[in-house]
This record gives structure tokens, sequence and C-alpha cells, in this order.
């Protein structure tokens, strides 16, 4: 308290006090000087006043400014908000598909399992009776007459062909399970066989145009077991008359492609067999590769898939 009692002025005094120095300042009303509540030196007045003016001022920016922070604020709620609902559905998604392809690896191991047992017994098990009845008989007549050496000779001749189709059978039980040729021949050998079986099973034509390339035993297996995915669902579903198999370095990656002239599918269409596709990619994913798949009805199917070169691959 002084002696002007400025300090006991109310609120409203004040802001009435500040407005009319505004107006003064700006000569707008020097006019309004008497609408003072109690006697202030003139000095105070014009300072007051000074400041009740650049609070006037600054108000429209400052309300400005934290308008566009709010604005700023709910943009960026927005799209976090926005990015996590995508990552929870792509998660959701995922997890579905992991599911379902559980559910199908399990049946398609016992269905495997009971095709090995079929193939042992059915065929391996028909042979080796066939062998055996073979080598009764030979055993027969060896033990008789001169005259029956002949028919025995028969009998052998029928047995060895007989062995050679076990062994047949036996490696492609084997070549099914893990390909050999993978670790004797390589990549680019091994998926030319493949070509040629697939041409001979399947009727289609395949052309190849494969490089060799840097990768892991690991991702080359990978590489063999798409290819062989691939071309089974051709012969399944495509309904090709061609197939361009390519294999080689492309950005510093390992580029491979399966394209068809089939039928293709469409992608938005949910696929009764589509588990092959997901497993294909869950696979490459491993191998920290992409796989891409390009098709639409009527167009054929283009797969295609990088995988990172082996880390010790020269350049």
């Amino acid at each position: 308290m002084n002696a002007h009692g400025v300090v006991s002025q109310p609120l409203s005094a004040w802001l009435l006090l500040a407005l009319t120095a505004a107006l003064a300042t700006v000569g707008l009303g020097g006019w309004v000087w008497w609408l003072q509540p109690a006697p202030v030196p003139q000095l105070a007045g014009v300072l007051v006043g000074g400041a009740g003016l650049v609070g006037l001022l600054a108000l429209p920016m400052a309300l400005r400014r934290a308008l566009n922070l709010q604005r700023q604020h709910e943009r960026l709620h927005q799209r976090t908000q926005t990015e996590t609902e995508r990552l929870e559905a792509l998660v959701r998604e995922r997890t579905v598909q992991l599911t379902e392809l559980a559910q199908h690896l399990q049946t398609a191991r016992e269905d495997e399992r009971q095709r090995m047992a079929r193939d042992l017994h059915d065929e391996l098990g028909a042979l080796l009776t066939s062998a055996k009845l073979d080598a009764a008989r030979i055993k027969s007549r060896l033990a008789g007459p001169a005259p029956q050496a002949g028919d025995a000779l028969e009998r052998l001749t029928h047995l060895v062909g007989t062995l050679d189709q076990v062994i047949a059978v036996k490696r492609r039980i084997a070549e099914d399970l893990r390909p050999s040729a993978l670790a004797h021949l390589g990549l680019v050998a091994t998926l030319e066989i493949l070509a040629r079986e697939f041409k001979r099973n399947a009727g289609v034509a395949v052309h190849c145009t494969l490089q060799p390339v840097p990768l892991t035993p690991a991702a080359e297996l990978t590489a063999y077991r798409l290819v062989q995915e691939a071309t089974t669902n051709v012969a399944k579903h495509a309904r090709a008359s061609q197939v361009w198999l390519t294999l080689g370095m492309q950005g510093g990656q390992v580029a491979l492609g399966v394209r068809d002239d089939g039928v293709g599918f469409d992608t938005a269409a949910p696929l009764r067999s589509a588990y092959g596709l997901v497993g294909m990619r869950f696979r490459v994913e491993a191998e920290h590769g992409t796989l891409r798949v390009d098709t639409a009805p009527g167009r054929g199917t283009a797969i295609r898939v990088t995988l990172p070169p082996a880390p010790d691959a020269a350049g």
C-alpha cells in the first residue's frame, strides 16, 4: 500500500486502467483518462497502458500458436492411432495365418506319413514279395535237372529288374525327404533336374535361366522347396502350358522367379489351398528374404523371391 493506494485497487479497476492506457497510447482516446478510479501518476499510467497494449497484441498470436499445437497434437494422435490399428490388424491376421498354418502342417505331416507308409507297403512290399518269389523259383530250378536252367536264368533276370525298381523307389522316397543333389551337384543342377522331372510328369514346357548364386545351405534348401511347391501348384491348379524358372543376382540380392501362363487367381478372394503360399512366405522370411506374388484371373502367376547372399560371398 502506497500513498496513492495503487495496490488496493480492485482487479477490474486495473483492467480498466490498462485498457484506458492502451487506447491513449495508440491515440484513440486521450479523453478516457478521467475513467481512472484513483489518481495515478501519468508515468505509471503510460507504462501500464503499454503493457496492456503488448498483451492485447500478443494474445491473438498466443491463441493461434496454441491452436496450431493442438491441431498438430490431434494429427499426431490420429496418425499414431491409425498406425496402431494397422499393426494390430496385421498381428491378428498373422496370428490367424500361423494358427491355420500350424494346423495345416500337422495335417500335412500325418498325410505325408500315411503316403510314405503306403509307398513302403504297396510299392516296396510288392516288389520285395516278387523278388522273394523269384528267388524261391530260381532255387527250385537250380536244384532240378539241367534243362530247367534256362527258366532259372529268366527268373534271375526278372529278379534283377525287380531289385532295380526297389532301388528306384527307395531313391525317390529319399529324394522327397531330402534332395541329396543339393549337396553333391549344387542348386542350379538340382533345379534343372527338378525342371526335367516336372516336364516329364506334368507335360508342361519349362524354360530355365539359371545362374550360380551364393547362398547358405539352408537358403538353398528354401529355394529348392519353393520351386518344388510352385511347380506342384502349377500342375494342380494353373492349367499352364509353359513355366519360366529364373535364378540369378539382382541388386546385390539373389533373385528367384517361377512364372507360368496359366489361369491365375484373384489374390483378394479366399483360396481353398493357400497354405502352400503362406508356408512359402514364412519360409522365405525365416531366411530374411521377401516373396511377392503377381497374378490375376487369366493372366498367369509369377512368384518372385529375393534372398540375401551368403555372408562369406566374394564381392
